[in-house]
């Protein structure tokens, strides 16, 4: 995948990679900003939480 984000200072290839990890039997979500969201009791509740942490993100970078 070619293109920018918005931080980005030049078009470069990002590839998608499965963000959630078990940490000690425990589900947790990786960021770009490289924080470890979490814990989760289940998959859908990781999944939940990563469609409002981007929600939370793009609105961040929407008012700036």
């Amino acid at each position: 995948m070619l293109g920018m984000r918005a931080q980005d200072t030049a078009p470069a290839t990002h590839f998608r990679s499965d963000r959630v990890c078990r940490v000690n039997g425990e589900l947790f979500f990786s960021t770009r900003e490289n924080t470890l969201e979490g814990p989760f009791d289940n998959l859908e509740s990781a999944e939940k939480e990563i469609r409002a942490y981007i929600a939370r993100m793009q609105m961040l970078d929407s008012s700036r």
